[in-house]
C-alpha cells in the first residue's frame, strides 16, 4: 500500500481566536451598551453614526474594540478561504494567521494615514474623517458576518465554498449600503470630484480585494 500523508489541523488555536474575539466584542457591549444596540441596527438605521461625537470618534474605545474584532475575524476568514481553495498547509498555521493579522492591520493603518494626509493637503480634514469613520464602521459591522461564517466553516461545514460565497455577498452588501448612504449624505461635495472619488475607490478599496482574490486562486 502507498502511504498517504494527511495533514490534520488542530482546532485549538482557532477556538481560542474565536473566544478571544468574542470576549473583545462582549467587553465593548458591556462597557457601551447603548452604542452596541445602535451598532446592531446600523444598516437599517444610521442613528449610531449620527450620535457619535465628531472629535476623537476614530479613537473611542467602542470603535477600537470593534476594529480589533474585525481584524481578528477578517484574518481568520481569509485564512479559512485559503484553506478551502488550496487545502491545509503543512506550515505553522497559527503563524500564518498572525502574519495575516499583522498585514491587514498594517494595510488599514497605512490607508487611513494616506487618507488623512490627503485631507490635510486639500484642507478637507472634517470630510475625510467622516468618510473614514463611516467606511470603517460599516466594515466593522460586516465582521459580525465574518464571525458567524468562521464558526460555521470551522465547526459545521468545513471548506464550504457556499458559506464563503454567501458571506462575501453579505459583506459586500453591507458595505455597499454604507457607501450609498455616504454618497447620499455628501453628494454635493462628491459630485464635483466624482472622477477622483472613483480613482480613490479603485486604488484603496477595490484593488486590495483583487489582490486577495488573486492570492487565493494562486
Amino acid at each position: 500500500m502507498t502511504p498517504i500523508i494527511r495533514i490534520i489541523e488542530s482546532l485549538d488555536w482557532m477556538t481560542l481566536v474565536l473566544v478571544f474575539s468574542m470576549l473583545v466584542m462582549t467587553l465593548g457591549k458591556y462597557l457601551f451598551q447603548t452604542k452596541f444596540l445602535n451598532f446592531l441596527i446600523l444598516p437599517f438605521n444610521n442613528k449610531y453614526i449620527m450620535l457619535s461625537n465628531k472629535k476623537g470618534r476614530l479613537l473611542n474605545w467602542f470603535h477600537i474594540f470593534m476594529t480589533i474584532f474585525q481584524f481578528i475575524n477578517l484574518s481568520l476568514f481569509i485564512f479559512l478561504m485559503n484553506r478551502t481553495w488550496n487545502g491545509p498547509s503543512s506550515q505553522n498555521t497559527f503563524e500564518i494567521f498572525l502574519i495575516t493579522v499583522a498585514l491587514i492591520a498594517a494595510f488599514q493603518v497605512v490607508k487611513i494615514v494616506l487618507q488623512l494626509f490627503k485631507g490635510f493637503a486639500f484642507n478637507t480634514q472634517e470630510l475625510v474623517l467622516d468618510v473614514i469613520y463611516n467606511k470603517s464602521t460599516y466594515f466593522n459591522y460586516s465582521s459580525l458576518v465574518m464571525f458567524l461564517s468562521n464558526i460555521i466553516l470551522i465547526y459545521v461545514l468545513n471548506n464550504s465554498k457556499t458559506v464563503i460565497y454567501v458571506a462575501i455577498g453579505l459583506i459586500l452588501l453591507i458595505n455597499a449600503i454604507g457607501l450609498i448612504k455616504l454618497m447620499k449624505n455628501y453628494q454635493k461635495v462628491i459630485l464635483p470630484y466624482l472622477f477622483y472619488f472613483i480613482l480613490y475607490l479603485c486604488a484603496l478599496e477595490i484593488a486590495p480585494l483583487v489582490v486577495i482574490g488573486s492570492y487565493l486562486k494562486g
